[in-house]
């Protein structure tokens, strides 16, 4: 993530985009809309740290993605993740907006599914991310389908995530993700996590309780198919919400948010606002404890699968 001297770059121009590449194998990818958009911008820098190291314990080298008056770089420096936090206005960078960006040379932030492709064309394999978008309650009000699901169904990367967002529809999601073919295994768990919560009645395709099985398993399936898998592990027993309370939460929030009038993709930060208000800062808490447990879980499934055979 944040490049340290001796790590090698290339410069690839994609038309109309460019395209920066810091990174070592193994590496892992990681997000910039966490980051600028996730966290109070006050904590962002101390949890870029934080992921940082928790990727390079676990064996693995960070990579931060974003993109840099245009550039698509992967492997930020601390200088170009400050460029993106001192900047007034950062837009976030979808699978749709990801060229325009480019093409305008703006500053980004990319989401789960652009970091997917970004890392994809770096050649990383292992993303680290808290939860994936999906399918939006009231879908079928409103179509609201998050790029993230077909992401994961279009580039060979496995994005290491609790779950969906628990504010999403979770079980269509879960369903969303079998239609597109996306394998979802669990890491020591049978079931789907939901977010903040580590169980749920959804079931994963297959679980795995070994790091290092799970690697084989996922360097062969990538390979096989071309597509994505995600990697569901649930947040820490210790930093869980309890299942109620969030309900009524979340409950609130989106009551909030229909009086507010927010639609379309301003709810989701509308909610998720809220919830950090309503819960006195828990959800934030629980966010951050999540994402280093995926981070740490990530660096050890990347380093695994690029560890010698019979290792």
């Amino acid at each position: 993530m944040l490049a340290r001297s001796g790590l090698f770059f290339v410069l690839i121009t994609l038309s109309p985009m460019q395209f920066l590449r810091r990174s070592i194998a193994p590496a892992v990818a990681l997000e910039t809309t966490l980051l600028v958009h996730g966290v109070p911008r006050d904590q962002s820098l101390a949890l870029a740290h934080r992921l940082d190291e928790t990727v390079r314990s676990a064996g693995a080298h960070p990579a931060l993605i974003g993109l840099i008056q245009g550039v698509a770089t992967v492997g930020m420096t601390a200088q170009e993740l400050q460029l993106l936090l001192d900047a007034p206005e950062v837009p976030k960078a979808n699978t749709a907006n990801l060229g325009a960006l480019a093409h305008r040379k703006s500053h980004a932030a990319t989401t789960v599914s652009t970091t997917m492709e970004l890392a994809g064309l770096a050649g990383i394999r292992v993303f680290a991310t808290g939860g994936i978008g999906g399918v939006h309650k009231g879908y079928g009000e409103h179509l609201d389908i998050s790029a993230d699901l077909s992401a994961l169904a279009r580039y060979p990367v496995a994005v290491v995530a609790s779950g969906c967002k628990s504010i999403l529809d979770v079980a269509a999601t879960r369903e969303a993700l079998e239609t597109l073919g996306v394998p979802v295994i669990g890491y020591q768990t049978d079931t789907f996590p939901q977010f903040y919560c580590r169980q749920s009645d959804l079931h994963v395709d297959a679980r795995f309780d070994d790091a290092a099985d799970m690697a084989r398993f996922v360097s062969h399936e990538l390979a096989r198919t071309g597509r994505g898998i995600l990697v569901a592990n649930p947040i820490p027993s210790a930093d869980e919400l309890e299942v109620r309370q969030l309900a009524k939460w979340t409950d609130k929030a989106f009551g909030e948010a229909g009086k507010a009038g927010a639609s379309g993709r301003d709810v989701t930060p509308f909610v998720l606002g809220r919830l950090h208000e309503l819960s006195e800062g828990a959800t934030l808490r629980a966010n951050i404890a999540l994402v280093e447990s995926n981070a740490r879980l990530a660096g050890q499934l990347a380093a695994a699968m690029h560890a010698p055979r019979g290792s």
